[in-house]
Formats: C-alpha cells, sequence, structure tokens
C-alpha cells in the first residue's frame, strides 16, 4: 500500500511520531484506526498470539509472514521488530532483503545474542561485543535497496545491567556503523533512566522509546525529552487477553451471550475490517461481465468486441 509519509519522514518530522504493537493485520488496522502513526509489528505479541515465547522460536519466516500481511492491510508505515536479526551478518542481510521485499518500511534489531528473550523476563540478558552489533548494522544498511527504508538500533545496555557510559559508547558505535535512529529501552518504572540518555547523547540521530514500565510518562514529556519515537508495544495484546476473557467468563456465568452483547464489536465492524463489501462488489461486478460474455457467445455477438469492451474500460 501506498504511505502518506514514511517512517522516515516521520522520525525526523516536528511531533513526537506515535506507535502501537500489533500481532497481525486485524490489530494493526485497529493501530490504524485509532489513529496512531506506525504500526510496530512486535515480537511480543506475534509470538504471543501464537502460544510461543518471546525467545526466537518462531523463525523469520513466520514472523516476516505476519508482518507483511499487516503491510498489505494498512496505510501507515509498519516497523517490525526483528529481535537481535534472527543470527549472525549473513542472517541479517537476508532478513533486510526479505522485510524490504514485503513493504516494511524499517525494522529494529537489538544488540543481544541470539537467541534472544524478551527483555522484561529474568533470563539470558547479555550484549554482544560492540564490534558484532555494529557489523550487524553495517551489513543491514549496506544490503538495503533503498535508504528510504528504516534500520533502528536497538540499545539494550540498561536492560543488561550496564550504565550510561556504555549505552553512549554503543549509540557511538551503531550511529557510525550507519543505524538510522536508536532505541533505548529501560524496565525502570520511572523515566529516569531514558532521559539521562537523551540528555547525554550528543549524537544526529532520532531517538526511540517503549514506554512499558514507566508507563506514567506522557507524550509531551518524552517529546520534551528527545524522543522521537514513543512505542506502545504490547498494550493492545494485554488488553485484548484481559477483555477477552471476561467475555467469555460472563457467557459462561450468564447462560447466554446476551449480557455481553453490548460490549462487543457488532458484526458489521467485522465485516467492514474484512473488507466484505469490497469483496461482494467485485462479485457482483465481475459475475455480471461473465454473464455479459456468455450471453455474447451463445447469441453470437461476441466477434466483433474486444476485451476492453467486455470490460467497461
Amino acid at each position: 500500500m501506498s504511505h502518506a509519509k514514511s517512517l522516515r519522514a516521520l522520525l525526523h518530522g516536528s511531533e513526537l511520531t506515535k506507535a502501537a504493537g500489533a500481532h497481525n493485520p486485524l490489530t494493526a488496522q485497529l493501530v490504524e484506526r485509532a489513529g496512531f502513526d506506525v504500526v510496530w509489528a512486535s515480537g511480543l505479541e506475534i509470538s504471543a498470539s501464537l502460544g510461543v515465547p518471546d525467545a526466537n522460536i518462531l523463525s523469520m519466516n513466520e514472523v516476516l509472514a505476519v508482518a507483511r500481511a499487516m503491510a498489505e492491510k494498512v496505510t501507515i508505515p509498519v516497523l517490525a521488530d526483528c529481535d537481535s536479526g534472527f543470527g549472525g551478518i549473513g542472517n541479517v542481510a537476508h532478513m533486510i532483503r526479505s522485510y524490504e521485499a514485503a513493504g516494511i518500511q524499517g525494522v529494529c534489531i537489538e544488540d543481544k545474542t541470539f537467541p534472544k528473550l524478551n527483555s522484561f523476563v529474568s533470563g539470558n540478558q547479555a550484549l554482544v561485543p560492540i564490534e558484532d552489533f555494529a557489523g550487524k548494522i553495517a551489513a543491514a544498511v549496506a544490503t538495503r535497496a533503498s535508504e528510504d527504508f528504516v534500520v533502528v538500533a536497538r540499545i539494550e545496555a540498561f536492560i543488561s545491567g550496564f550504565g550510561l557510559e556504555e549505552a553512549l559508547r554503543r549509540a557511538q558505535a551503531y550511529e557510525l556503523a550507519g543505524a538510522d535512529a536508536l532505541l533505548i529501552h529501560s524496565k525502570q518504572k520511572t523515566p529516569d533512566e531514558i532521559f539521562s540518555f537523551c540528555d547525554a547523547y550528543d549524537g544526529a540521530l532520532p531517538i526511540v522509546v517503549v514506554p512499558t514500565t514507566y508507563n506514567s510518562v506522557t507524550m509531551e514529556q518524552l517529546k520534551a525529552g528527545g524522543a522521537a519515537l514513543a512505542i506502545y508495544a504490547n498494550q493492545g495484546l494485554r488488553g485484548a487477553i484481559n477483555s477477552t476473557l471476561q467475555v467469555y467468563k460472563a457467557i459462561l456465568a450468564g447462560g447466554s451471550a446476551a449480557a455481553v452483547e453490548d460490549q462487543l464489536a457488532p458484526l458489521s465492524e467485522v465485516f467492514g475490517l474484512q473488507g466484505v463489501a469490497a469483496l461482494l462488489a467485485t462479485e457482483d461486478r465481475f459475475e455480471s461481465i461473465g454473464k455479459d460474455i456468455a450471453k455474447q457467445v451463445l447469441e453470437g455477438g461476441g466477434e466483433g468486441r474486444g476485451k476492453a469492451d467486455v470490460l467497461g474500460h
């Protein structure tokens, strides 16, 4: 689909760009309908929707298929969560070619080991050496076919227990390697760590933040603090889990679905998201054309008419 404003343009705009996580084309459409600027093809959400941990259990092709389907259904850019690049430098190069060809406008890769583990899970959060990840970023940038495709370098220094100095060192290296933006991640309950990075970073790249644990910070504060993009990465999935479970329980408790009907989207809205009206219109048009062709042939009147006449062009 065509996009009114590219991901690159949004990252360099004057306003804070807002993204929300999705795990399938339906939720991607809801992200767009709600008014967000970007769809975040969330590794956590996609993994959870398939019932597996966010730990590189799914292959690149499995998560790519979901991201591609999202991009086909929305007009806003899709930025894909690509973990640590699905392997080494060769894997990253293959990933870039695949995601760019699928219509995704950008990817985000992080400087942790492969397989990665979700940043909020207690376990292995080890970083790879700076030179290893800088090589991945350089390979990603060199592989892309167009400079419009965005490569975001995600810094996990705070997640792994390192301080500001290590985060800034990595920011400098990844910028030199050619990254288009930096995502600085934190699991603290306040944005202090994030703002300390934004204040100290003296490079030229847009900064991306993910206010999951420090959820009381406002968009205005994030923009004032130096962020270019805020990703609300998993709130949609978590909200859907709660609301869906409550609906199922209420049906059982009430003995019918009547008690929950006013909480549900009407079927007409579901059909709208599915594109049912467009399907029916297409079927009507071409069934009519088919009947017209058959009538001409049966009546012997089709010899003098071309394809354009029959199709109404």
